[in-house]
């Protein structure tokens, strides 16, 4: 089974190629999703996230726009999430890995924002990353509702430039030509991956 790492700076499209490999039948691990719902109530991360981070856990669930603002432009408190959330998403990625080989998959991706930053990279067997022109980035990321310059440049400053993203990936996916483009781009990477596998 051949592990893809798929990560891009936010508003790359990262998510939108993330559903291109599913709906080409490969299964997909969103490492958000898994998180959304450790937050939400009965969610094995509200326990710890609400004794690291007082005020954060709300109606018994994690409010994750407290919780933003509390780690937000802060490396120190990022890290101290970090430690609580990172091995529950590792223990529920486990249960994905063991669903995707009893299926049979010889391919799957793991959808992670934060590939490089966690170190996650290394344990992956090839890097997929989405990437459009800085320009297109911030006015799809501006066109959100609550989104402020301000609130993008402090995000921006806790994750891995793109550029820096690009070199050091095995394959881009460019998400700036439109949907097609992009699905193309996906199904030729599915067909060199496994190309190159053995059998």
């Amino acid at each position: 089974m051949i592990v893809v790492g798929l990560t891009g700076s936010i508003g790359m499209g990262k998510s939108t190629t993330a559903a291109m490999f599913r709906d080409a039948g490969v299964p997909v691990y969103d490492a958000d999703a898994a998180v959304h719902a450790l937050y939400a109530q009965g969610g094995a991360a509200v326990g710890p996230v609400g004794e690291a981070f007082p005020g954060a856990v709300k109606d018994g669930a994690v409010d994750r726009e407290a919780l933003r603002q509390a780690v937000l432009g802060n490396p120190a408190a990022l890290k101290r999430l970090n430690a609580v959330v990172h091995p529950l998403v590792g223990r529920d990625r486990v249960g994905f890995f063991e669903q995707a080989t009893a299926a049979g998959a010889d391919l799957v991706v793991l959808d992670i924002p934060l590939l490089f930053e966690t170190g996650g990279h290394a344990n992956v067997d090839v890097v997929v990353v989405a990437s459009a022109p800085a320009a297109m980035q911030r006015a799809r990321v501006l066109a959100r509702e609550g989104m402020t310059p301000e609130r993008l440049d402090a995000i921006l400053a806790q994750q891995t430039p793109d550029a820096e993203k690009r070199a050091r990936a095995d394959f881009v996916v460019d998400t700036s030509a439109g949907l097609d483009a992009a699905r193309g781009q996906v199904a030729a990477i599915i067909t060199a991956l496994r190309d190159r596998s053995p059998g």
